[in-house]
């Protein structure tokens, strides 16, 4: 590869590249990489008028069901079919993180870092009309951009978004045995059920909420707030229950028998592989660079807060549920190593897989046998790291 790149990255930067072997001329590629888009089930007759709109041909990718590439000069947020809500835009290695899950229907799926939304949307959409999704993300603003997604694409029926810190989250699916036995009275029942949902809630509802959260940040230390969900679908199994039911965290080992089939960790990263995101900030400053991805103790902060995110996404998992771990780092420190930290800490629990639809992936193999790495120049996409675990009983 040509090792120029067009954009004018700081020595700091162009420093850190070259303590982790990547490559900077990555970032001056972005013109030969296409967007990618999923068409939504059901939505398969927009190809010919997304074709006349945006006057090309959809390429199909042949390796990823449902994914199409377009120009990367198209702006998809102008299309009809984008209005619509028949398609969403979504690098295709991140749908294939989320395709290595394997969503079978009926499964109960954790989505630990939800935010933006796209990958949560397509864990709906696999799922269909069973099973749930749980989204998890510490940003109120970021999730309620998820909220607005799945609003928009129709997909909310089976799902719950929760505020929360993903790595001390500990509320198991609804719908399973543990959470069938209630204490609540018949007059709890009947003043505090939880109703459907509506996007515009009752007044005095959102007074309520807005006093709880302002308890929450002015007793509880950073870290520590109290899950808050801000939707929940009418079939997620949250209508009818009390606030107590619909919160009832987990136990020890009850997540062995009654946790998640499913769960992705697609963890907070520098994000240096996102070769558009590392583009912006040419436009946010080379000094908000600085402080978010080189500033050393950030970098450390980061790596133990991704290895605390596995763990406890780890946790959740019921006995013989998988769980795919991925960032948009090419960085081992926060890949490789990370998961060799967390199978030192699991050695007799967690045995990483290796992901069989992979075998038409264009990836190659990371540092450890079974994991992944989509690499920009080869793979004509973002850059990103895979990991599948599998939980074991001894």
């Amino acid at each position: 590869m040509d090792s120029r790149c067009s954009l004018p990255l700081p020595d700091a930067y162009l420093d850190f590249l070259k303590e982790n072997g990547i490559d900077p001329a990555i970032y001056g590629i972005s013109d030969s990489i296409p967007r990618y888009i999923r068409i939504k089930p059901g939505s398969e007759d927009q190809v010919q008028e997304l074709e006349d709109e945006i006057k090309c041909k959809l390429e199909k990718v042949v390796w990823l069901p449902g994914f199409f590439s377009i120009p990367p000069s198209v702006q998809i947020a102008n299309l009809k079919a984008y209005q619509d809500g028949k398609i969403y835009g979504m690098d295709a290695a991140s749908g294939a993180a989320v395709w290595a899950l394997n969503v079978s229907a009926g499964d109960h799926v954790l989505d630990l870092c939800a935010a933006p939304g796209a990958k949560l949307c397509m864990l709906l959409d696999l799922l269909g009309s069973s099973g749930s999704v749980t989204g998890v993300d510490v940003a109120r603003h970021r999730l309620a951009a998820c909220r607005t997604m799945v609003q928009k694409y129709a997909l909310g029926d089976h799902c719950r978004l929760f505020v929360a810190d993903g790595t001390t989250f500990s509320l198991l699916p609804l719908g399973t045995q543990w959470d069938a036995e209630s204490g609540a009275s018949e007059t709890e029942e009947k003043m505090n059920a939880f109703k459907e949902w509506m996007s515009r809630r009752p007044w005095k509802e959102r007074k309520r909420a807005s006093k709880a959260r302002n308890n929450n940040a002015s007793e509880l230390v950073p870290g520590a707030q109290e899950p808050e969900m801000i939707f929940y679908g009418r079939c997620s199994g949250v209508v009818g229950l009390t606030k107590n039911e619909a919160y009832k965290n987990s136990r020890d080992n009850e997540a062995l028998r009654f946790g998640y089939d499913k769960v992705l960790v697609d963890a907070e990263c520098t994000h240096d592989g996102s070769i558009r995101h590392i583009q912006k900030f040419e436009y946010w400053g080379w000094k908000t660079l600085q402080r978010r991805v080189l500033d050393a103790q950030r970098t450390d902060t980061l790596t133990h807060l991704q290895l605390q995110l596995l763990t406890n996404g780890f946790r959740l998992l019921k006995a013989g549920g998988s769980l795919v771990y991925s960032t948009c780092s090419l960085t081992t420190a926060q890949n490789e190593d990370v998961v060799e930290k967390f199978l030192s800490q699991n050695a007799f629990a967690a045995e990483l897989q290796e992901i069989d639809a992979a075998q038409n992936w264009p990836c190659r193999s990371g540092r450890i046998p079974n994991t992944l790495r989509f690499d920009p120049s080869t793979s004509q996409t973002s850059g990103l790291f895979v990991a599948k675990f599998k939980k074991i009983v001894s």
